[in-house]
């Protein structure tokens, strides 16, 4: 569970693990590794332990495992 401390201001340093993550340097987000977007922490789902990459969604993780790029808007 976050704490107060660990969700103000920032960009968070995190290590990712098989069930849970434990952070590192206390941030509001994290950003995927994809896409870039600011993933806040508290609705961060998708990550990589074998990689330590977060993802901002399904389809992010799918774009990282068949290396696509994502398309710019």
């Amino acid at each position: 569970m976050l704490n107060k401390l660990e969700r103000s201001g920032g960009e968070a340093v995190v290590q990712y693990l098989d069930s849970n993550l434990r952070v590192v340097k206390p941030g509001a987000f994290v950003r995927c590794a994809v896409t870039g977007v600011e993933i806040p922490l508290d609705e961060l789902k998708y990550w990589s332990v074998e990689r330590q990459e977060p993802y901002a969604s399904p389809e992010a993780v799918m774009m990282r495992l068949t290396g696509q790029v994502p398309k710019k808007a």
